[in-house]
């Protein structure tokens, strides 16, 4: 008797045989198998020999490498994220190094071109950012070692930080810890404690998932390093590391953490005053905490809750595009999850059309196109769209 089957490659042909439009029914009389044993491996009750895939892939005209593949972002896809972000990689490496000249470019220049690549990335031009990144940070670094001053340290942790957003949001999480790891480097030689804190924060939401242990302690270290301050900037800071705390809270499934760390962010947030935009980027305020609000019920699979929310959350004009396609998404999610299919595609559609870039590697992104191929009947086409656009 087969053994069970993982239910990889069942759900791959599942979302395959949708995007071709066809039933179970009609994709077995494509093919020398019963029905029955289709539906079968499509729910992973049965293991798809490696026949079976064969006829089903010539059945459905696909390579049947692409039924054995992962559930993630297609090999083409990865090889051309690797190659844009290869660059990134190698000047995070120089940070030890003695430095080739780079060109004349002043400190202050080079700091006003970290601000613009930062403000790219919140614009979700990811791949613009992450051409232009390397350049920058081997011109912070060389400047940080050759000549160092506060302001080229400060500049140089804050360019950091950007190459972690970029390799999180293109999916390299292994990038993204070496460039949190460089920030701490850089920070600590600036003697700013705020940038120091805001690196615990990113640490603690890339343990989110792995240890609410772990990551509460970072939070805590985070918070220690402000603790003295009550400058607009220190209570920003730490008012994001409240939202880390709700994230890694909400990951362990710990309601009543998170309702404790949403409530303290929403008195600081009060405290702020406004949204904090000049605050290292975090643009933290009361819209920020409704929003990590919203991510932490979805986290808990608290989907009505999290419907609630959203549909009486009115985001500002004023919105970084980052944060209005994040919402979208989660959105989308939210109402897939809860049935609302049609609703679903349609705040895909328009994350996409917001934030394409972000829209497309978002695990969420995914993971509410995977569950909208599984629950329709028939494939829309703009459904089937989205599949072919995101690498399915």
């Amino acid at each position: 008797m087969s053994a069970p089957d993982d239910g990889r490659i069942g759900a791959r042909i599942k979302e395959q045989r949708k995007l071709a439009r066809l039933t179970q029914r009609e994709l077995a009389a494509r093919i020398p198998y019963s029905y029955s044993l289709l539906n079968q491996v499509e729910c992973g009750a049965r293991q798809a020999t490696d026949a079976f895939a064969a006829a089903v892939a010539a059945a459905l005209g696909i390579d049947a490498a692409v039924l054995h593949g992962p559930l993630h972002a297609n090999d083409e896809q990865q090889c051309r994220l690797a190659v844009l972000v290869s660059p990134i990689r190698q000047a995070l490496d120089l940070y030890d190094l003695d430095h080739e000249p780079v060109g004349g470019i002043p400190v202050a220049g080079l700091a006003a071109e970290a601000d613009r690549i930062c403000r790219q990335v919140r614009a979700t031009h990811l791949r613009a950012a992450a051409r232009a990144l390397p350049a920058v940070i081997a011109g912070l670094t060389q400047a940080a070692r050759t000549a160092p001053t506060v302001a080229t340290w400060q500049a140089l942790a804050s360019t950091y930080r950007t190459a972690h957003d970029i390799a999180l949001k293109v999916g390299f999480p292994d990038l993204a810890i070496v460039a949190l790891d460089r920030m701490g480097w850089a920070a600590e030689r600036a003697s700013d404690p705020c940038l120091a804190a805001i690196r615990q924060y990113k640490r603690a939401l890339g343990h989110a998932e792995s240890g609410k242990d772990l990551g509460r302690r970072m939070v805590e270290a985070g918070h220690a390093l402000v603790a003295d301050d009550s400058s607009r900037e220190a209570l920003a800071v730490a008012g994001q590391l409240h939202l880390g705390a709700s994230a890694v809270a909400a990951r362990a499934g710990d309601s009543g953490a998170v309702a404790q760390h949403i409530t303290a962010a929403r008195e600081l947030a009060d405290r702020v005053g406004g949204e904090a935009r000049e605050v290292h980027w975090l643009s933290f305020g009361r819209m920020n905490v409704s929003l990590h609000e919203m991510g932490a019920a979805i986290t808990m699979r608290q989907y009505d809750d999290a419907l609630r929310q959203a549909r009486t959350m009115k985001l500002p004009a004023a919105t970084l595009t980052s944060r209005r396609a994040r919402f979208l998404v989660d959105r989308a999610n939210v109402e897939m999850e809860t049935g609302h299919t049609d609703a679903a595609l349609r705040h895909l559609v328009e994350a996409r059309r917001a934030a394409p870039e972000q829209t497309r590697y978002h695990p969420r992104t995914r993971e509410t196109v995977t569950g909208l191929l599984n629950t329709a009947r028939r494939t829309p086409d703009g459904l089937g769209h989205m599949a072919v656009w995101i690498g399915l």
